[in-house]
This record gives structure tokens, C-alpha cells and sequence, in this order.
């Protein structure tokens, strides 16, 4: 695994320790590297659903219901 030397504000250092002393993870890196995971994940989200807009801008229309993409958006969440 890369190391990496960061800093932090006051603030968001306490709160990384306070998520630690908590047991909420086992240190800072695991819990950076969580909200990472979860930066990408939704970042993922975010480039479908732009390609979606940008389809249906383009295209005009798009062939699936309101009920299908807000379903796959569902999905995409619970993955």
C-alpha cells in the first residue's frame, strides 16, 4: 500500500480521532480510506447519471420509464 503524509485542520483531525477512540474504525487511514471508497462510489453515481442526461439531451428522449431509472438509480445505491 502507497503512504502518504497528509494534514489536517484542527477540526477535521478531532473529528478522525473521535471516529477512532469510538471503535467506528481502527485509524485513520481505514477511515480515510472508507470515505475514499465511498467518494468513488458516488462519483460513479454521479457519471451515470450525467451520461443519462447527456444521452436524453442529445437524443431527445430517452426510452426508459421514470420507474426503470430510478430503479437502476436504487440499485446503484445499494451495490
Amino acid at each position: 500500500m502507497a503512504r502518504q503524509s497528509i494534514s489536517f485542520t484542527k477540526p477535521n483531525d478531532e473529528w478522525l480521532k473521535a471516529q477512532v477512540d469510538n471503535k467506528e474504525y481502527s485509524s485513520k487511514s481505514e477511515l480515510v480510506n472508507d470515505l475514499i471508497r465511498q467518494a468513488r462510489k458516488q462519483q460513479i453515481q454521479v457519471d451515470w447519471i450525467r451520461a443519462k442526461l447527456e444521452k436524453a439531451e442529445n437524443s431527445g428522449f430517452s426510452s426508459d420509464s421514470k420507474e426503470d431509472i430510478l430503479a437502476h438509480s436504487k440499485s446503484l445505491l445499494n451495490d
